[in-house]
C-alpha cells in the first residue's frame, strides 16, 4: 500500500465455510482398519459438505481519517468482514492491507476474559494491541472516567452487565492508541445517553485523524456519523460511496409485498352494497412499504360501489406496532384540509379510489398499521378491515444533528422555531 493517505486496501477477498456434519470419532482399531481408505474419505466428506460464501470479491480502499458505514440485513457478511480486518479469522480469497494498530469492539465481552477485573481488562486489551504498559498507563484514568464504573473498577468482569461491558469495552477501544476503529452493532446495549456519548466520541476520533468502520441496523446513526459506507446483501458488495445514496439502496432493497392487497368483485371485503379492490402504500408514484421518514405517504384505497346512494365515507386508522391508535381521519367534508367534489356528493355504481396523504416528518420510525372503513350516510358500515396493511418509517438521518439517540414518541413532526436574542450582557 504505496498511498500514505490510506488506512485500508482490501481486494477482492472472500471468505468461504463449508456446512455439513462432521465425520464421527473413530476408535483407534477403526483408524487402522480404515486407512487404505482415507484417501477417498477425506475426498467424499469434502464433496458432502455444502459451501458457504459468507463474503465474495469484496474490494474497497479507505483513507485515513474517514468514517465508514457498512450496512445489510441480518446474515449480510458485515460481522465477517470486520472480523477479518481485525484478524480474527482469515480471508480465504483476496489480500487485506491495514495500516497502523486497530482497535476492535465487535461484540459484547470480545477481548475480555471474564475472570479478570475490570482494571485487569484494560490493561489486557492495551498488550494485545502491542502498547507498552506507559501508554496505558497515561490514558488510564480518561478510560475509567468515560466508562463511568469506577465503583466496580475491581470487580471480574463476568459480574458487569451487558450495559457496563459495553461501556468498558467502548471506553477502552477508544481511548488505547489504536489507528483503525472497528464498531460492530454493540452500540444496541447502551443507553440513549451513553449511545450519544459514543457517537461524540467516535467523531472527535476523526478529528484526530484516525479511522473508523462503523457497523450498525440504526440507520439514522450511520446517516448522521458517516461520509461513506457500503452495502451487503447475501455476502456481495450491493453498493458503495456517499452513505445517502447507500441508504437509499439499503431501503429500497428491503421492500416486501405487504404494500399492496388485491382482491377480486365476488372476494373483497365488504357486503352487497361495497366491496373492496386493493388497498396500497405509495411513495413518490410507486408502491413501498420501507418509507424513509422525509417522504410523503399516500394510502390509496379501490372500492366498487355496486348500488347508488347518497354518500359514502372512506375511513382509515393508523396504530402502532403495540396496536395504539395513532390516529383516525376519513374523508367526510368537515374532516379534510382540501376540497373534495366527492364530499357528500351522491355515488354512481362504479370503481372509485380514494387517496389519504401523511406528510412527511410526521410519524417517526417504526412499523404501522393501517385499519380501513367504508360506510354510508355516517352510520351503514359495509367493512371495517381491521390492520389490513403495513408499512415501517426509516429514519433517514436527515432530522439528526448531533443527537443520534432514540425520539420519544409515535410523531417525530417538524415545527416552527424561533430564537431572539432579548438582551446582550456583554454589551452593558
Amino acid at each position: 500500500m504505496s498511498d500514505p493517505n490510506l488506512a485500508i486496501n482490501i481486494k477482492k477477498i472472500g471468505k468461504c465455510y463449508f456446512i455439513g456434519q462432521r465425520e464421527p470419532y473413530k476408535t483407534l482399531t477403526g483408524t487402522i482398519s480404515g486407512a487404505l481408505k482415507f484417501s477417498n474419505l477425506k475426498r467424499k466428506s469434502i464433496l458432502d459438505k455444502k459451501k458457504l460464501w459468507a463474503l465474495r470479491d469484496i474490494s474497497f480502499e479507505l483513507d485515513t481519517g474517514c468514517v465508514f458505514g457498512i450496512i445489510g440485513r441480518n446474515g449480510a457478511g458485515k460481522s465477517t468482514l470486520l472480523k477479518i480486518l481485525s484478524r480474527i479469522t482469515y480471508p480465504t480469497t483476496g489480500e487485506i492491507t491495514v495500516r497502523g494498530r486497530v482497535g476492535s469492539l465487535l461484540e459484547v465481552g470480545t477481548g475480555f476474559h471474564p475472570e479478570l477485573s475490570g482494571r485487569e481488562n484494560i490493561f489486557l486489551s492495551g498488550s494485545i494491541m502491542g502498547m507498552r504498559r506507559s501508554e496505558i498507563e497515561r490514558d488510564f484514568d480518561q478510560i475509567v472516567r468515560f466508562s463511568e464504573i469506577e465503583k466496580f473498577l475491581d470487580t471480574p468482569v463476568k459480574r458487569y452487565s451487558s450495559g457496563m461491558y459495553v461501556r468498558l469495552a467502548f471506553s477502552v477501544a477508544a481511548h488505547l492508541d489504536s489507528d483503525i476503529l472497528l464498531v460492530d452493532e454493540v452500540l444496541a446495549v447502551g443507553d440513549s445517553q451513553f449511545q450519544k456519548k459514543c457517537l461524540g466520541k467516535m467523531r472527535s476520533i476523526t478529528n484526530e485523524g484516525r479511522t473508523i468502520l462503523f457497523v450498525s441496523h440504526n440507520i439514522g446513526a450511520v446517516s448522521n456519523l458517516c461520509s461513506s459506507g457500503l452495502l451487503l446483501k447475501s455476502g456481495n458488495l450491493e453498493a458503495i460511496g456517499d452513505i445517502s445514496d447507500v441508504v437509499s439502496k439499503y431501503i429500497n432493497d428491503y421492500e416486501t409485498a405487504s404494500e399492496e392487497l388485491i382482491w377480486d368483485k365476488n372476494s373483497g371485503p365488504g357486503d352487497e352494497y361495497i366491496r373492496l379492490k386493493s388497498v396500497k402504500i405509495t411513495v413518490d408514484g410507486k408502491l413501498c412499504s420501507n418509507i424513509p421518514i422525509n417522504k410523503d405517504i399516500y394510502i390509496e384505497i379501490y372500492y366498487w360501489n355496486l348500488k347508488d346512494r347518497s354518500s359514502t365515507q372512506t375511513s382509515i386508522h393508523l396504530l402502532d406496532k403495540n396496536g395504539y391508535p395513532v390516529f383516525a381521519s376519513g374523508n367526510g367534508k368537515e374532516a379534510i384540509l382540501n376540497e373534495d367534489k366527492w364530499a357528500d356528493a351522491e355515488y354512481p355504481v362504479g370503481l372509485f379510489k380514494t387517496t389519504m396523504k401523511i406528510p412527511k416528518n410526521f410519524l417517526n420510525d417504526g412499523i404501522y398499521y393501517v385499519s380501513v372503513i367504508i360506510l354510508t350516510d355516517g352510520t351503514n358500515i359495509h367493512l371495517n378491515e381491521e390492520e389490513i396493511i403495513s408499512f415501517t418509517i426509516v429514519d433517514t438521518g436527515e432530522m439528526r444533528g448531533v443527537y443520534s439517540g432514540d425520539w420519544i414518541g409515535i410523531i417525530r413532526p417538524k415545527f416552527e422555531w424561533h430564537t431572539e436574542l432579548l438582551e446582550d450582557s456583554e454589551r452593558k
